[in-house]
């Protein structure tokens, strides 16, 4: 029973993915596009976490979290580079 709800949730937030994709290509601006870009990874994190849920392994949680560290860090640093265009001071 969890097998299959962990498939169905995994399905429909690779839907996610594929939707965030679209948004990131086709952004009408900027802004729109780093926050594709930031759900973008916030969906990945989930998928991976969905993917170590299923196969038993805690190698996947580890990995989510190295993606979070490095996605937040990105996101900040895009948001600082849009506001000043610059990132270092």
């Amino acid at each position: 029973m969890l097998d299959t709800v962990l498939l169905m949730v995994s399905v429909i937030v690779g839907l996610a993915l594929v939707l965030n994709s679209i948004r990131l290509l086709r952004g009408p601006s900027t802004p729109d596009r780093i926050l594709a870009l930031d759900t973008l990874y916030i969906n990945s994190i989930a998928l991976i976490v969905l993917l170590g849920l299923y196969f038993g392994s805690d190698m996947y949680f580890e990995s989510a979290l190295l993606i979070a560290m490095l996605g937040f860090v990105s996101t900040a640093a895009l948001a600082k580079y849009l506001l000043r265009g610059d990132i270092i001071e």
